[in-house]
């Protein structure tokens, strides 16, 4: 089985992760490796939930916050074992999982090992499958069968960020906007009625859409209304009867999800609007101590997370969360994905700050 050794660096200890494959659903060489580290250190209470796994300070502190990440990435693509890139402006360090987000791993288990008396209680989750269906997502079977685990003042996700922490996240919505004629020979079109011309007046609103640009928290969230498929056609000789343009909604999160529907079937008034997925936005709750205290701890820069994260999923508990750590999210699932070690370091000892001072 994979070691992982907790007296090591955060950037070694990286690529002690990044170095054990951990593709969706082929997390359980990782979690064992993690769990069996965590449970070394006497002052944390560590319990397995399928591949999540949760520890946590029990110190009776006033506070309790709550540090996550995901133990999986997405499909090998050339791009392992981790290598680490000597740069006179920086090393670097490459290889899948880096950026997304073993780099964020590797500083939650270096501060689940050494905060042995933090200002606040902590708790630490090391979950599976992110990078896939919700259903198998192990911050939502954990929210269904021990959400107490996942309570706490405040909540960080630590996606990459730049390491910076970028606020609550926006909500998504697809829906499928569907346009119906009648079949007929091309040859014969005037027998019929063609369904993709039908969606021209579809398109035309899309390419009219003004975007919100809500300031909620002093963060600007900007919204975006956009098709992303279009489906259609029966035969190179036929008129089709049936069109379907399927459009991603990204809302600000001062929508809720009735509100964000709401809005959309307003949007295309006169067409056949079918919800087909949506998951709501996180509001930024920088207002609690927890956070504000956080904030000033990695110098009072914040940005709106434009994207869902898991951070939503700790806001349906009641509980304020924020995106904070190293890597480009840019780089996220890139065949060249790589995190700057300065990130990994200055994101561990700013969390240190924070649970210490």
């Amino acid at each position: 089985m994979p070691h992982l050794d907790l007296s090591t660096d955060a950037v070694t200890l990286t690529e002690q992760l990044v170095n054990i494959e951990s593709v969706s659903q082929d997390e359980q060489a990782i979690a064992d490796a993690v769990e069996e580290a965590l449970r070394t250190l006497d002052h944390l209470t560590v319990t397995r939930h399928g591949h999540t796994v949760v520890a946590r300070t029990e110190l009776g502190r006033g506070e309790r916050v709550v540090i996550a990440g995901h133990l999986d990435t997405v499909p090998l693509n050339d791009n392992l074992p981790a290598r680490r890139e000597q740069r006179p402006d920086g090393d670097l360090l490459h290889g899948l999982g880096t950026c997304d987000m073993k780099g964020g791993d590797a500083v939650i288990l270096r501060l689940a090992a050494t905060v042995t008396e933090p200002v606040r209680d902590v708790t630490y989750i090391l979950y599976e499958a992110e990078e896939i269906d919700a259903e198998y997502n192990g911050l939502t079977k954990l929210s269904a069968s021990d959400p107490d685990l996942m309570r706490g003042d405040f909540a960080i996700l630590m996606e990459p960020s730049d390491a910076v922490v970028e606020a609550g996240c926006q909500g998504t919505m697809r829906v499928d906007v569907r346009t119906t004629g009648e079949r007929a020979h091309s040859a014969r079109s005037w027998k019929g009625v063609n369904a993709i011309h039908g969606a021209a007046g579809i398109l035309t609103r899309l390419q009219e859409y003004v975007a919100r640009t809500p300031v909620i928290d002093g963060l600007e969230y900007h919204e975006g209304l956009n098709a992303v498929f279009i489906r259609g056609g029966v035969a190179g000789n036929v008129l089709p009867d049936e069109c379907v343009v399927e459009v991603n909604f990204r809302f600000a999160p001062d929508r809720d999800e009735a509100d964000a529907e709401a809005f959309v079937r307003d949007f295309f008034e006169g067409y056949d609007v079918t919800v087909t997925d949506m998951a709501p936005g996180a509001l930024p709750g920088l207002d609690v101590p927890a956070a504000k205290a956080f904030i000033e701890a990695v110098g009072g820069r914040v940005n709106p997370k434009f994207g869902w994260t898991d951070v939503a999923r700790f806001t349906g508990l009641g509980v304020p969360a924020v995106n904070f750590g190293p890597g480009n999210p840019m780089l996220a699932h890139k065949q060249e994905e790589f995190v700057p070690v300065e990130h990994i370091v200055r994101c561990e000892e700013q969390l240190r700050t924070w649970l210490t001072a």
